[in-house]
């Protein structure tokens, strides 16, 4: 079995993610020698995960709790929140204990914003179980919960102390779920780093393999990509020298957001970014800012993991209001990350009423 990688994450609090299998005895390194407390936020179908990696801490000397929390996008609301509040007052949690993520992408941002917002921050540690909380939630510091007027509308950035990547959790992951965050690697590809396209073109069935070495690689890769992304650009005020900085990693996100919400969350993710990746490069094209070869990369790619690439035509009214209160907008006016070619992300602001259907008409089309 490969040794562990470990990819440093270099923003002003720097930390590392660990990317390898079985990695929870490296869990106490991450939470050091000053807490009591440890306070672990699960899924309840992850109760079993969950109580291991609480007992491990019991263990090691800590005060450990388990709190778990309900399942996927219902977990990041208000209410969830606050009744964690309540629990951690109960326990007695103070700034020196820990709090620790086991679960998806919505149970780290639920931990993420928890631990930004108890005491006005306490360190937190993910152990994400799913590919998409292994290259994207789990890294980078965004925490948020949703709201009826959209996802993660309210939120904060709170960096980790670490993240453990355990690929030993991707074996059992529902094979829809482990497809549907490639979303996320395919966009580091096209945003990025153009070799993670060659690989998946090269063996897609290798791609959505955990038994694969070639999983592994993408999984480094993404988190390469987004280590070097954050680093530059923490909290998403634009780069040095006027370029995208950490927007870039939305790429595809404002219409796969507002598809997550038309659809009451019952999409996957992944799935919805994967349309919002069809939609943007379609966006692109039509504006006149890049190729039909590399728009259509976008469908073809996605296409060879079976991810959806279309939409029905039937909800742009709603599809429009919901981007209107995307985090990237301005005013009235949109904004979409774009490309200008293969790795050449840009900005593109206020796209006309005309270019916007013409793409959302492609995502219907045979």
């Amino acid at each position: 079995m490969a040794a562990d990688t470990t990819i440093r994450v270099g923003t002003a609090r720097p930390y590392d993610v660990v990317v390898g299998h079985g990695l929870l005895n490296r869990l106490p390194g991450l939470i050091g020698p000053d807490a009591r407390r440890v306070v672990v936020i699960h899924p309840r179908s992850l109760q079993a995960a969950g109580e291991r990696t609480r007992a491990a801490l019991a263990a090691q000397g800590y005060e450990a709790h388990a709190l778990p929390v309900p399942e996927a996008e219902a977990a990041k609301t208000a209410d969830v929140a606050a009744s964690c509040w309540t629990a951690l007052g109960r326990i007695g949690m103070t700034r020196s204990d820990v709090l620790v993520g086991v679960g998806g992408g919505s149970t780290t941002d639920l931990a993420g914003f928890v631990a930004a917002s108890w005491l006005r921050g306490v360190p937190v540690v993910h152990l994400p179980t799913t590919l998409l909380g292994m290259v994207d939630a789990a890294v980078g510091g965004k925490t948020g919960i949703n709201t009826p007027e959209g996802k993660n509308l309210v939120g904060a950035f709170h960096e980790p102390a670490g993240v453990l990547c355990d690929l030993d959790a991707l074996e059992t992951l529902p094979h829809a779920d482990l497809v549907a965050g490639l979303a996320e690697v395919v966009k580091c590809g096209f945003v990025a780093d153009p070799v993670i396209l060659d690989r998946v073109e090269g063996a897609p069935a290798a791609a959505a393999d955990p038994a694969e070495p070639l999983l592994r690689e993408l999984v480094e890769r993404a988190v390469r990509v987004k280590a070097t992304v954050v680093a530059g650009d923490l909290r998403e005020t634009g780069a040095a020298g006027g370029g995208v900085g950490r927007e870039v990693l939305n790429y595809g996100h404002t219409f796969g957001h507002a598809v997550e919400q038309v659809e009451g969350y019952t999409w996957r993710h992944g799935e919805a970014v994967a349309v919002g990746l069809v939609f943007v490069a379609e966006l692109a094209r039509v504006a006149g800012r890049l190729d039909a070869a590399t728009a259509g990369r976008h469908r073809s790619v996605l296409t060879l993991l079976g991810l959806p690439t279309t939409y029905r035509d039937d909800a742009w009214p709603r599809l429009r209001e919901a981007m209107r209160v995307d985090k990237k907008s301005r005013g009235n006016r949109l904004r979409f990350v774009v490309l200008d070619g293969l790795a050449r992300p840009a900005i593109l602001e206020d796209p006309s009423e005309e270019h916007l259907l013409a793409a959302y008409a492609e995502l219907s089309a045979e």
